[in-house]
């Protein structure tokens, strides 16, 4: 059996040979089915009894009841062993045995076999708890399940060149019916590929139509893929995204895989003449539910071993929080080259963590939690000495710690823009836009810069007043000495 399955067996159904057989000391032939015991309704099957070449007589029997099908087969066919059935039905199903004649004796009854035909009800559902991806040594819960009441379940590991080996277990009944199966341990070094079914206590050997087939993952040591997003990871409901999965390693296959989910995506690679290889995934249109972390591995087509895990990339969705952030600078509308530069995101309504981004660039958003400050929930965000590499939009969102993929509306633009002589922030063109561009100020409002330059002004102004004062003092004293 395959150790790597555990659990509950199917009750022993054998009520032995039928009773007109005596059983001798021959030794017991092999019975078996072709092309496999486990076979879809309206398919073929042979049963095949092999014994000894000196048989005169070979004799099939289904126990717990007779099975009417065995008497029409040919009797040339039965003396070689060979027991047809062109389309399988539920009347077929059943636990078979076999024995030969020779030498005046009956042999001793083979081991039972179980014929079992599927597709009499709807296929179950099979995940893994908590996930496919299952690090090597480790063990993993399988659950299968489905919405009609089952009397048990069946869990199948579907072997490459092999007959699945499988392996029963009685349903739990609770809104449906569903069973679980321990697998484990798991290694890299071959692929762990699972199907289940569903049937009736009164009817064991009728199973449902299997369910998807769930791969599980067990990740290598090879070298990590990267993985990448365009547009970007903040995206709007409606929109789609491509997931890039990339290596320098050359991989035939890539998997993406986002936590929290029970399936993974595959699709074969796209290799370059330098050697690079690549798969894009394409998700949308998005909704909430693409929110999350995903995570991309490669392998190579003649290996079942995949590789270590790329980098995580987080997919955020925006607008599914009402309200809006306010994104701020520090110190002021107008800052020096070099300066130290601050956006302060902030917002009344409760956020737990606040996002950063700018328009157009690669790098994931930055991120920081909330900090209360009189009366509301803000993130600085250092920019650093301003230089040209700032130019830019910058958005921010928030996030609730009950959902952090799913982020807020995004706050008004706020613009970066550079002069010669200085780094300038300021807002968007937006005529509307009523956001501040710093703590209470606006850009009217009274700078050091300012009233520098207000001072400059005045000064301009007083010397201006105090030359035309001397002017007119100078023509008066003219025009009294002519008046003398």
């Amino acid at each position: 059996g395959d150790k790597s399955l555990t659990g509950n067996s199917l009750p022993g159904l054998s009520l032995g040979p039928r009773t007109h057989v005596q059983a001798g000391t021959l030794p017991k032939p092999t019975l078996r089915a072709e092309p496999d015991s486990v076979i879809t309704q309206g398919s073929p099957v042979t049963l095949r009894c092999q014994g000894s070449l000196e048989a005169q007589e070979n004799h099939l029997y289904r126990e717990k009841k007779s099975a009417s099908w065995i008497k029409r087969i040919q009797p040339q066919l039965v003396k070689k062993g060979q027991f047809p059935i062109p389309s399988i039905t539920w009347e077929h199903a059943g636990r078979y045995r076999c024995q030969y004649y020779s030498r005046s004796q009956w042999s001793e009854p083979s081991d039972p076999l179980e014929l079992v035909v599927t597709g009499a009800y709807s296929k179950p559902t099979l995940s893994a708890l908590p996930s496919p991806v299952v690090t090597s040594g480790g063990n993993v819960t399988l659950q299968c399940g489905s919405q009609l009441a089952f009397g048990g379940f069946t869990l199948c590991k579907q072997e490459e060149d092999e007959h699945p080996q499988c392996l029963n277990s009685q349903a739990r009944i609770r809104g449906g019916s569903w069973a679980i199966f321990s697998v484990g341990p798991v290694s890299p070094s071959r692929r762990w590929s699972y199907r289940c079914y569903g049937y009736d206590w009164s009817s064991p050997y009728v199973w449902s139509l299997p369910s998807d087939l769930l791969e599980l993952l067990v990740p290598g040591v090879s070298k990590k893929p990267s993985l990448s997003v365009q547009p970007g990871p903040i995206v709007a409901p409606g929109e789609n995204l491509t997931l890039q999965c990339g290596s320098d390693v050359g991989y035939d296959k890539f998997v993406l895989y986002k936590e929290g989910e029970r399936n993974l995506r595959q699709l074969h690679g796209q290799q370059s003449k330098a050697g690079l290889s690549q798969a894009n995934f394409t998700l949308g249109p998005v909704s909430r539910s693409h929110g999350g972390q995903y995570r991309c591995y490669g392998a190579h087509n003649l290996s079942s071993e995949w590789s270590a895990p790329s980098d995580p990339l987080d997919i955020l969705i925006a607008g599914q929080i009402p309200a809006r952030p306010a994104l701020l600078v520090q110190p002021g509308p107008t800052v020096a080259s070099g300066e130290n530069v601050t956006l302060l995101c902030q917002s009344r309504e409760q956020f737990h963590t606040f996002f950063l981004t700018k328009e157009g660039a690669a790098d994931p958003p930055l991120r920081l939690r909330s900090q209360h400050q009189a009366q509301q929930n803000q993130a600085e965000f250092p920019m650093g000495p301003v230089t040209s590499a700032h130019v830019g939009t910058y958005r921010c969102y928030g996030s609730l710690s009950s959902n952090p993929y799913l982020l807020s509306h995004p706050s008004d633009p706020l613009g970066l823009m550079v002069s010669e002589a200085a780094e300038t922030l300021s807002p968007s063109q937006n005529k509307t836009d009523s956001t501040t561009t710093s703590l209470g100020q606006h850009p009217q409002d009274y700078t050091v810069e300012n009233l520098i330059h207000m001072g400059v002004a005045g000064l301009v102004l007083v010397v201006l007043g105090i030359l035309l004062f001397e002017a007119q003092h100078s023509q008066r004293s003219l025009q009294d000495a002519a008046g003398r």
